[in-house]
């Protein structure tokens, strides 16, 4: 685990992330606050892009939790079955459309404790939605966000928990809206975690990983019988 880097680097590594992408969006396709819970509680175990697929036909025919219930779980399953834990994850869309219709007038309520009382609601979930959708500075770790934090020091801690409050006191005020995109595009895309893309970047001179990639030497053409490459 890295040390937590100070203020001043760490106002320059937001500063170049805003910089490069302005407007960082989330990958999950959705076209409401009730689609967006949907969408980001689907994703638990999945991929962006294969939720985006399960979802691209159910959303045209289930987008308010009163549609969703009229779909039933068996209709919600037809859709969702190529995404891990479908019969669970449907079962748990299926409970939070029936407690937003009852509860709460078939609205996304939009305070923190009250999506998480929503079943397959867990406090990402909730800081996604938040973030996404009320333009709060919710802070949603996922494991990309927890390695880079840790991996580069922008937000160090031995949990979520303990990452999510490391970006909240550390990355200045006015990237908090944004920040978790970036870090989360930058652990999907750059930071990765196998094999990190150190050369390309933007912020490696920032970055005290020491065990920083570097380009591969390019190969040495072989010489063609008669040829001399010196």
């Amino acid at each position: 685990m890295a040390k937590q880097l100070p203020y001043r680097t760490m106002h320059e590594i937001f500063t170049r992330f805003h910089a490069a992408e302005p407007e960082p969006k989330g990958e999950l396709n959705h076209v409401n606050a009730y689609t967006l819970v949907v969408a980001v509680a689907l994703s638990a175990q999945a991929t962006d892009a294969g939720v985006n697929k399960a979802t691209a036909k159910l959303f045209q025919i289930a987008d308010t939790p009163e549609k969703m219930l009229e779909l039933g779980e068996e209709g919600l399953i037809e859709h969702i079955k190529t995404i891990g834990l479908f019969r669970n994850k449907a079962k748990n869309v299926i409970k939070l459309s029936r407690i937003l219709v009852e509860d709460y007038g078939g609205e996304v309520p939009s305070s923190r404790a009250a999506l998480q009382s929503l079943p397959g609601v867990g406090r990402k979930t909730a800081n996604v939605v938040l973030n996404m959708w009320w333009h709060y500075p919710a802070q949603a770790v996922d494991t990309h966000i927890f390695r880079v934090g840790n991996r580069t020091g922008i937000a160090p801690g031995k949990d979520v928990d303990a990452v999510e409050r490391a970006i909240e006191d550390n990355v200045p005020a006015e990237f908090q809206l944004h920040a978790h995109h970036w870090l989360i595009l930058h652990g999907r895309y750059t930071c990765v975690a196998r094999k990190p893309k150190c050369p390309a970047c933007l912020i490696r001179d920032l970055c005290p990983f020491e065990d920083k990639t570097v380009e591969p030497a390019p190969k040495r053409p072989r010489a063609k019988k008669g040829q001399d490459l010196t």
